[in-house]
Order: C-alpha cells, then structure tokens, then sequence
C-alpha cells in the first residue's frame, strides 16, 4: 500500500496546503517525529492511522486527495495529476471498484499463477481489491483470505465480500508476522506494496514461509531502493506511512527472501518510481533535491516470485 503525498490542489488564501508531511493527518498528529525513534509499535501506529484515514474515505475522495495514489494536489498547475506507483486493475478478471483505494505498486495478481481451487493468502489486503482478483482466479472450489493490520480496512472489505456473495473469501485483523493461519496453508502469496511498511520485514518473510504449503510460491509486489535516502527523508514518519523510507535495497530484500528459505527468485517485473519534486521539497531545500538527484538515488516498484522447496 502507498500513501505518499502527490499533488497539490488549487488553494484559497485560508486554505492550509495538502503537500506537507500533515497532508493525510490530524492538525494534532505528530507524524514527523523521526523514524528511528520511534519503536515497531509506534511506527505500526502511524501505519494503521493513516490507512485508516484512506478506509473510512470514499474511494473518489482517495483519487483527489493526498492520501490517495492518484491526485491533482501538488503540482503547481492544479490539472496534473501523478500516479506514482499504483498499476491498473481495472482490466484484471474479478476486479471490483469499491475495493480498489489505488493504494498499490504493482499487480501481484497477475504474475502469481493462482490455479482452481489454491488456497490464496494475501498480505495487507485492505479493502479486498487483490483478494478478489485472486477469487477470480481460484474458483469456489478455492480459498482467500486476507489479512489486514487495521480495523476499519477489515470492516469495509467484510462489506465487500459480502456484497459479492462470496463465501470462501475470508478476512482477519493480524499482524504479517503472527497471522492466525495454520502451518502449510497456502498454495499462493500474494500482497501489494505492503512488507515495505513493516518494520521486521526478516519476521514477516519467515512468517510467509511458515503459512506456505511446501511447493506452494508468492508473488509480492513491493518498493525497493537504490542508493541512500537523505537522513530527513529516511526519518521523517509521513515518508515512511507513504512507502518510502520503510523500503530497504533490493540487494538486502531479495537477501531476505532467500535467508527466509525460499527458492528460484525471479523479478517478475520492475519500474522505475520517478517522485514529483514537489514532495522531496516538503523535506529537502531546492540545492538538496538537486543534489540528491544527482547521487543516481531510484525508488522501484518490483514484482518478486519466489517458491517453498
């Protein structure tokens, strides 16, 4: 999920701006106490806030406002809109619109080789959009089940489901790393720009693997780096809500993987995240930017598959 500050919408003179690190949060929310002080707890805090926020907001408000990941609010010219790491879903078989907050980086879906009847687990499912392309997918003779830190992201994707009539797509409030699902359980993982935001990403893979059927594999879109974030972007608590200063290189992500025991890690697909100026300017002057710029620094929105020998 991502929730990265994008645009900037026309302002009046009273109208405080939506491109500062306060876009997605209370007046009282102190949301840029710097990251590496703050403990697993505090950040998982400020991660549920946040989405919570996107959850209870209608899906039109997310695609017009800050928290979304397509918006017209930080650009100087209030008709250009970003969408800085989201993919398209509309196209995908089982897609539903009230499912769909525009909170990805990819199409794990779409790269995992979900089969008929796969039992189908997917991490930081929100409000469902994933789990019911994997629906699609599995068939009723299959499982999904979702699983979501935050409560109000359960609640509206429960009322998803049950729109839909589907009565083999399940949701649980839990954590990645201590999920109420039994030993060898999934054929299939999946999960969309989520392990960035948790703080043990070596847990959360060794979780995977314990929920995992032993031949079964996942495929998980997530953000990685390359290079170094400047120390007020690293530390600064809306990055981190917003998928960035959580990511880690994708040399250390793939190691994770690996040291977790998956096997035949493949990168099913990866681009280029390019960040509007206007966003590094809420935390870096304009001499910074361009020399962070020029330290050849990259955000990435990879597609990972990886199996349980």
């Amino acid at each position: 999920m991502n929730t990265t500050e994008e645009v900037r919408t026309s302002k009046t003179k009273n109208e405080k701006s939506c491109c500062g690190p306060e876009c997605c949060s209370d007046e009282n929310t102190d949301t840029d106490v710097a990251v590496d002080e703050k403990s697993e707890a505090e950040l998982k805090e400020i991660v549920k806030e946040q989405y919570s926020k996107v959850a209870l907001a209608s899906n039109e408000s997310n695609e017009s406002s800050c928290c979304g990941t397509t918006s017209s609010c930080c650009s100087t010219d209030s008709s250009v809109g970003y969408t800085i790491m989201a993919d398209e879903y509309k196209d995908l078989k089982g897609y539903n619109p009230d499912a769909d907050l525009g909170l990805g980086c990819g199409l794990p879906t779409q790269f995992a080789r979900i089969k008929e009847g796969d039992t189908v687990v997917d991490l930081g499912s929100g409000a469902g959009n994933d789990c019911f392309v994997a629906r699609a997918e599995t068939g009723e003779k299959g499982r999904v089940i979702g699983i979501d830190m935050t409560p109000a992201m359960i609640d509206k994707a429960k009322v998803n489901a049950e729109k839909l009539g589907f009565s083999n797509v399940e949701f649980h409030l839990a954590e990645i790393e201590n999920m109420p699902i039994e030993n060898n359980t999934a054929d299939v993982v999946v999960s969309n720009c989520v392990l960035n935001l948790v703080p043990n990403k070596t847990a959360a893979f060794a979780e995977v693997y314990r929920i995992m059927k032993p031949g079964g594999h996942f495929s998980i879109s997530d953000i990685v780096l390359s290079g170094e974030l400047p120390a007020k972007i690293r530390t600064a608590a809306s990055m981190y809500a917003g998928c960035v200063s959580g990511a880690v290189k994708k040399e250390e992500y793939i190691d994770i993987i690996k040291n977790a025991g998956f096997v035949n890690i493949i990168i099913q697909k990866e681009k280029h995240i390019t960040v509007p100026d206007d966003i590094y300017f809420d935390y870096l002057t304009k001499e910074e930017v361009t020399e962070f710029k020029k330290s050849g620094f990259g955000i990435f929105s990879i597609t990972v598959y990886a199996e349980k020998a």
